[in-house]
C-alpha cells in the first residue's frame, strides 16, 4: 500500500508542471522544494536530536555565497561549487559545534542566533568577496554535465528531485543505528551515555548534516534567483525554517514537505488574497493573519499537519468501525 502511495505521489509530483504553467506558480513550488530540503535538515536536528538551531539561514546562505562566488568569479562549475558550497559548511557547522553543542536549551538556541548574526554580517561586511549589501548578481543556471536547468519547469523538477533526494536519506538516518541513537539523546543524554552512545560525536554529526543539507538548499537558491543578497539570510528567515518544521511536524521527516508547502503557499496567498479582501490591507495585516492561521495550526495540531491529520484519520476509521 505505501509502495503504491509513493508512486503515487511521485507521478503528481512529475504531472504539476503539466497543469500549473503559470510561471509565478511554478517559482512558489519551486521555492517550496528548496524550502523542504532545509526544513528535512531542521527536522533532524531539532525533532529528533533534540538541539535547537536559530541559525540555518547561515548555514543557508553560506551554501548560496560559495556557489555564488565560485561560478561567477572564478567560472568553477556549479556541480563542482555545489559540492564545496555543502563539504564548507558543514566543516564550519562541525568546527562551530564542537563549543556550541556542550549547551543546552534557550542556552544552545541563542548560541545558534548568534552565529546566525555574525554571518549575516559577514555577508554584509566583506564587500570583495560577497558584493555588501548588494550581493552578487548573475550567477548562472544550475548545469549538471552540459545540461542547463535555465527553465522554471527545469529548475522545479531539480529542486523536487533534490528534495526527494534529502527525504530519502533523512529517512535511512532516522531507521539506522544513528537514528535510535539520536532519539536517545532527545529523550536524554544522560540515559543515553550510560547505554554507550557517544552523545557528542552524534550531535556533531546530525549538525553538519542538516548544515550541509541548508548549504545544498542555498545552492539551489542561488542558481535559481541569479542573485544572492545577505537579505536573504537574515535571522527571519531562520525562524521561517522553525516555523515550517513545527507546522509539518519536527518528529517526521516527512513533515517537512506539508510544512514548507504550508507556509509558502499560505504566504504567497496571504500577500495576494488580503489586498482584493480588504482594500486597505497592509504588510501588518498580513502578519496578522498569517500568525493567526499558524496559532491555530499549533493549538489544534501541536504535533504538526502530518502526525495530527493521520491521527484523526485513524480515530474517525476506528470511531466508524
Amino acid at each position: 500500500m505505501r509502495g503504491w502511495a509513493f508512486i503515487g505521489g511521485l507521478s503528481v509530483l512529475a504531472l504539476i508542471p503539466v497543469v500549473v504553467k503559470t510561471p509565478s506558480y511554478l517559482d512558489v513550488l519551486i521555492y517550496v522544494g528548496i524550502y523542504t530540503i532545509v526544513t528535512v535538515g531542521l527536522c533532524l536536528l531539532t525533532g529528533y536530536a533534540g538541539q535547537i538551531s536559530l541559525g540555518q539561514a547561515a548555514f543557508y546562505g553560506l551554501g548560496a555565497y560559495t556557489s555564488a562566488i565560485l561560478t561567477v568569479s572564478y567560472a568553477i562549475p556549479s556541480g563542482l561549487a555545489l559540492i564545496a558550497g555543502m563539504l564548507v559548511t558543514a566543516a564550519v557547522a562541525y568546527g562551530f559545534g564542537i563549543p556550541i553543542l556542550k549547551l543546552k536549551g534557550h542556552y544552545l538556541a541563542m548560541a545558534t542566533l548568534a552565529f546566525g548574526i555574525i554571518v549575516y554580517l559577514a555577508f554584509v561586511e566583506f564587500k570583495d568577496f560577497t558584493g555588501g549589501p548588494s550581493g552578487i548578481p548573475g550567477v548562472p543556471p544550475f548545469s549538471l554535465f552540459g545540461f542547463a536547468f535555465d527553465s522554471d519547469i527545469k529548475r522545479y523538477y531539480l529542486t523536487t528531485g533534490a528534495a526527494l533526494l534529502t527525504l530519502v536519506v533523512a529517512r535511512n538516518v532516522v531507521n539506522s543505528r544513528i537514528g535510535r541513537a539520536l532519539r536517545s539523546i532527545h529523550g536524554s543524554e544522560v540515559a543515553a551515555e550510560t547505554l554507550g552512545v557517544d552523545t557528542a560525536r552524534h550531535k556533531l554529526q546530525v549538525f553538519a548534516l542538516s548544515a550541509a543539507m541548508a548549504s545544498l538548499a542555498g545552492s539551489l537558491y542561488a542558481h535559481h534567483l541569479g542573485l544572492v543578497s545577505p537579505a536573504a539570510f537574515t535571522f527571519v528567515t531562520s525562524v521561517e525554517f522553525v516555523v515550517m518544521a513545527a507546522v509539518g511536524g519536527l518528529a517526521s521527516v516527512w513533515g517537512a514537505p506539508f510544512g514548507a508547502a504550508t507556509v509558502t503557499i499560505l504566504t504567497e496567498g496571504i500577500r495576494r488574497v488580503m489586498p482584493l479582501l480588504l482594500s486597505y490591507a497592509s504588510g501588518e495585516h498580513e502578519v496578522i493573519a498569517y500568525g493567526i492561521i499558524l496559532i491555530a495550526i499549533m493549538i489544534f495540531m501541536p504535533e504538526g499537519l502530518v502526525v495530527g491529520l493521520r491521527a484523526s484519520f485513524w480515530s474517525r476509521r476506528r470511531a466508524r468501525g
